[in-house]
């Protein structure tokens, strides 16, 4: 049997290598190995109760068809009202599109955006899917390096320096994923205003905003209406297999986003949609802000455990769960330093190859998604493990 010819845009998206590692990791596990994940990008908290309860009272109540393309309601309301209670920003919820998860929100930002051949600006290192994101409508990533003195991010200078003939907008996260670093509120609307003169577009990436350290977060939509802002159920809310997210569109772009919507999806899942309803009562939201606590936690006894043992940090990380090390000092391959520490200590972490090109090989993303108990367990283990080695 021949396969067909597939889509040349196929040969641009690489596989996500952390999903392979921890394909290899639960393997060992199913042999009994006792493997710590500090891998996966997932909270090892679960949905409250209240939107247990919820998702019970919507299949009991056979509330299962389609909902319209933008989301219920009820919905779009609650997430506009989040953000004037947490972030103080009006939004209209006309302006809110609920999605299949924030890579649903992210697809439709570009299938709405890029044109092919178009350019989209991005940090390199930062989340492998964004670049496959703009891939997917034959646009191309023009992924920028940044390291420890730009805090991993992009910068009002970066933009301007790498902005080409081709290139139509910017994509930011922040906080970011696989660094945990946030981008400063000055820089932000420094280059949302340089992008905006330029006649291009900003996306903004805010899946982690809710879990931020050490400062209040500012929404990029507190500095400009006319970005497109993406979130999710899936890290604060602790919803990641429900698969449900959202965009926050300009003012009068919601027909077109919409249309794409209907056509792409018809809708999110509206069992996923009625049991986020029950994210925004007061009982469910005092458990998020322990859980967040919670993570702030573990931050602060996992950066100077492992500053400890020997793995340099030049950046502290102050959002999301992640902590972005250099490993230099042991190997001079990330790659299989993250395998050797699997298979020698079953603590799963992941290279920096996941996430670009710039100084890849000298670090490594670990996660902190997981209890302060295992933490401490895997630092004891990574401690043992590197101590046996030498500077490469």
């Amino acid at each position: 049997m021949s396969l067909p010819a597939f889509a040349r845009r196929c040969d641009h998206v690489q596989p996500f290598l952390v999903m392979e590692l921890v394909k290899k990791a639960a393997a060992l596990e199913e042999d009994g190995h006792p493997v710590i994940h500090m891998s996966i990008g997932e909270p090892d908290f679960t949905a409250p109760e209240p939107v247990l309860r919820a998702l019970h009272r919507a299949t009991d109540a056979g509330r299962t068809q389609y909902s319209d393309a933008a989301g219920l309601s009820a919905l779009r309301r609650a997430i506009a009202a989040d953000y004037r209670r947490r972030y103080q920003v009006e939004i209209d919820p006309q302006r809110v599109l609920v999605t299949a998860g924030a890579s649903g929100a992210l697809t439709l930002a570009c299938a709405a955006l890029v044109n092919p051949g178009d350019g989209v600006l991005m940090s390199d290192p930062g989340y492998p899917c964004n670049r496959h994101f703009v891939a997917a409508f034959d646009g191309v990533a023009q992924t920028v390096p940044t390291g420890p003195a730009e805090r991993f991010q992009l910068s009002p200078e970066l933009v301007d320096a790498h902005w080409r003939g081709n290139t139509r907008g910017v994509l930011i996260s922040t906080p970011s994923n696989p660094t945990g670093t946030s981008m400063t509120t000055e820089a932000l609307a420094s280059i949302i205003g340089n992008v905006r003169a330029r006649g291009g577009f900003t996306i903004v990436d805010e899946i982690y905003i809710g879990l931020s350290y050490g400062h209040e977060p500012v929404s990029a939509l507190s500095l400009a209406d006319d970005i497109v802002v993406a979130n999710s159920f899936s890290k604060y809310f602790h919803m990641t297999g429900w698969r449900l997210g959202w965009l926050v569109v300009p003012p009068g772009a919601m027909p077109v986003f919409e249309k794409l919507a209907q056509n792409l999806y018809i809708c999110p899942s509206v069992l996923a949609q009625q049991a986020a309803l029950a994210c925004f009562e007061p009982e469910s939201m005092a458990v998020f802000a322990q859980r967040r606590d919670a993570f702030e936690e573990r931050r602060n006894y996992l950066v100077p455990a492992l500053r400890e043992i020997g793995f340099e940090i030049p950046v502290e990380p102050d959002g999301a769960f992640y902590v972005y090390a250099d490993i230099s000092r042991f190997s001079d391959d990330s790659t299989r330093f993250a395998n050797e520490v699997l298979e020698q200590t079953y603590v799963s972490i992941v290279p920096g190859a996941d996430f670009g090109n710039s100084d890849a090989r000298r670090y490594v993303r670990i996660s902190y998604a997981n209890s302060l108990e295992n933490l401490k367990t895997a630092v004891q283990r990574l401690g043992e493990f590197v101590a046996t080695r030498k500077a490469a």
